[in-house]
């Protein structure tokens, strides 16, 4: 390596890392360097210094940072972590363990591979099953609320403002996003973003909210069709890819596939053909535990866009669980270790066995942490959740044309009067004039009002 790189810039760039504790990104090392030098030979001095264990790199492609290796890290992927052992904590299954064993090899010792059409032409909806009859049955045991029958959506609606943060930072940190969950939850709730932290990572969480309150908001409407996944990508891509135009639209541009020998396709037309039979399949699958894991296995090997798969599949996979009112899926606790070898295991092998042992465990995880939520929050009001939308708008126009206390009773009254049912009036009125008495800076965020917005109104709200 000293042949090929001058000392004395491999030195340079170790000085550089050193001075950031917390990391630092390729884009960020290169402004810092004496001479500029191309991207190129930059990401290739880098990758050389980890491989001799000079530095180590946490996180991949845009979100990766390099820091000093110290004892007790490897300089390979990330700090080693009591979870990276994931194995033990998990319990892998042998099938899982082998295909871990597998992924943990260096890429030069793993067969290159292309998509495999078979694998998709070869599952039969409600014949082939991923998960065991016996995982079906637990999860369903473990997922189902003890409540009577209710609108689809209603679970996931009643414990909405705890769903947007954990889903939204678990996906994100999956992704190498790093935002702490107080970050996560002051930038959804306050619109405050954590400071010495790139905006890119603040687009990604404020899309996952976005994206979940769709799902959550539709969920009578939406299913694994065109409109539901086209949306859903454009919703978690918004303002992150290179092509604006490419957010919501199928890809017809080659991608690769870091850290992986796999080659997904290439060619417009077999991926929109893909695609549409793998939303024909998915929507035939009638429990909505297998059609969850399907989905977090062939969306993300087909890569049908440009970018962002990995999360639309995420989030699709609680489709069926919103709609079913089964406990969502937020990935509490899975590392990113765990998630990406049990996806790159079905990238390269065709294997799901590493990804269902994550899947069957972070379910488990979730579904308990859901469970203790709904019991504190008790049951929900019928007649809230049968006017939650209309409450959510006429409460987030009355802040915003910062209507004052004396004006409430007529302005909702004139609103109601085409958009609630006769009888139901009275109680609307109230629960609007509850909601807007009991506004304050920790829940606004709800009724998607800007902070700005908020505070015009409190000024109004406390002087008529």
């Amino acid at each position: 390596m000293a042949n090929k790189v001058p000392e004395d810039a491999l030195k340079e760039l170790q000085e550089i890392v050193g001075g950031h504790p917390d990391g630092i990104s390729a884009p960020d090392i290169a402004k810092s360097l004496s001479e500029a030098i191309p991207r190129r030979t930059l990401q290739y001095r880098l990758k050389q210094l980890v491989e001799v264990g000079l530095l180590r790199m946490a996180g991949s492609g845009r979100w990766a940072k390099y820091h000093l290796a110290t004892s007790g890290q490897n300089a390979a992927d990330e700090p080693v972590r009591q979870d990276d052992d994931y194995g033990r904590l998990i319990g892998l299954s042998k099938e899982g363990q082998e295909v871990r064993d597998y992924i943990r090899q260096p890429t030069e010792a793993r067969k290159p591979v292309g998509y495999n059409i078979d694998f998709l032409d070869q599952y039969d909806p409600n014949s082939t099953f991923y998960l065991k009859a016996e995982e079906r049955e637990r999860l369903q045991e473990i997922g189902k609320p003890k409540t009577a029958p209710q609108p689809a959506g209603t679970y996931a609606k009643l414990i909405l403002n705890r769903l947007l943060i954990d889903l939204a930072w678990n996906s994100s940190r999956l992704e190498g996003n790093t935002y702490s969950l107080l970050d996560t939850r002051r930038l959804i709730e306050f619109g405050e973003e954590a400071t010495g932290r790139d905006h890119i990572e603040a687009q990604m969480i404020l899309n996952h909210k976005d994206a979940i309150e769709f799902l959550v908001g539709s969920a009578e409407e939406i299913d694994f069709n065109r409109y539901t996944l086209l949306n859903l990508h454009a919703l978690l891509s918004n303002n992150l890819l290179a092509d604006p135009s490419a957010s919501g639209r199928l890809r017809y541009v080659a991608v690769g596939i870091d850290q992986s020998v796999f080659h997904p396709l290439e060619v417009p037309q077999l991926i929109e053909e893909s695609f549409d039979q793998l939303l024909q399949k998915a929507s035939a699958i009638e429990d909505p535990f297998e059609q969850a894991f399907f989905v977090m296995v062939h969306l993300p090997y087909l890569q049908p866009f440009d970018d962002v798969n990995k999360r639309v599949s995420r989030l699709a996979a609680n489709i069926p669980l919103i709609r079913k009112n089964l406990a969502p899926l937020s990935f509490t606790d899975v590392s990113q270790r765990a998630y990406t070898d049990a996806i790159l295991g079905v990238y390269e092998l065709n294997d799901h066995s590493l990804l269902r042992d994550v899947f069957f465990w972070a379910y488990e995880r979730s579904a308990a942490r859901y469970a203790a939520v709904r019991q504190s929050l008790g049951e929900p009001d019928p007649f809230r959740l049968k006017y939650r939308a209309e409450v959510r708008e006429i409460v987030a126009m009355l802040i915003r044309e910062k209507v004052g206390r004396k004006q409430v009773g007529t302005e909702v009254s004139a609103w109601a009067s085409s958009r609630v049912e006769p009888e139901d009036r009275d109680r609307f009125t109230e629960i609007v004039e509850d909601e807007l008495i009991g506004m304050h800076e920790g829940n606004f965020a709800r009724y998607q009002v800007r902070p700005s917005e908020f505070r015009a109104w409190q000024d109004v709200w406390g002087s008529k």
